[in-house]
């Protein structure tokens, strides 16, 4: 992203943008850029950046440490768990087979297509609950990104902030705050809040 809207005259460092778009879809990143800059973003905006993405993600990507000893440990407690994310399913498909991944989480997956609105409104949460047959009340959704943490409030669901690579001072709204994911089964099983986790 930093590249991309460097590279089309709207110099920004990767900091500013994990701080200014994280869990954000292209189209509310491109809403926010505008309206800060007063200029329009070309309509190969979103394209460029797929294609940034889709580069680094064959390169660079990776499971983040701990995650599939989570997964193992909600199969074991027969825990159901899905995704629900900002990206495009073509993107979300490509990263979850990159990581090794995919066979992990079946159709339980939605994106941005799949909503009418993306984070911070609530659609994509209440889509994942529904389709999961649970009540957004007994979901827990772990999150890393501010506008996740606000979708999951506004869905009625209890949060965890991942804050790993995120400031935790930008996940202050999560119900719980954490720093490695290995804390994560401790935090869902032992007096956390119970039902389908949602991320």
């Amino acid at each position: 992203m930093s590249e991309t809207l460097t590279a089309l005259g709207y110099p920004v460092t990767p900091k500013e943008c994990g701080e200014a778009f994280r869990g954000s879809t292209l189209a509310r990143t491109r809403r926010l850029v505008e309206q800060k800059s007063g200029c329009q973003l070309p309509p190969s905006f979103e394209e460029m950046v797929r294609a940034n993405i889709f580069g680094l993600m064959s390169k660079y990507l990776q499971p983040v440490p701990g995650i599939e000893m989570v997964l193992d440990c909600l199969d074991a407690a027969g825990t159901p768990f899905c995704l629900a994310s900002s990206g495009r399913r073509d993107r979300i498909r490509f990263a979850l087979e990159t990581a090794g991944l995919f066979e992990r989480f079946g159709d339980r997956w939605w994106g941005a297509e799949d909503v009418a609105e993306g984070k911070p409104a609530p659609d994509l949460f209440l889509l994942a609950a529904r389709e999961m047959g649970f009540p957004p009340s007994s979901c827990v959704v772990v999150e890393d990104a501010e506008v996740g943490v606000q979708a999951a409030h506004a869905a009625g669901m209890s949060v965890f902030g991942f804050a790993a690579r995120t400031p935790a001072e930008m996940l202050a709204g999560a119900d719980h705050i954490f720093y490695d994911m290995t804390e994560l089964p401790a935090l869902l099983f032992n007096g956390g809040p119970t039902g389908p986790g949602t991320s």
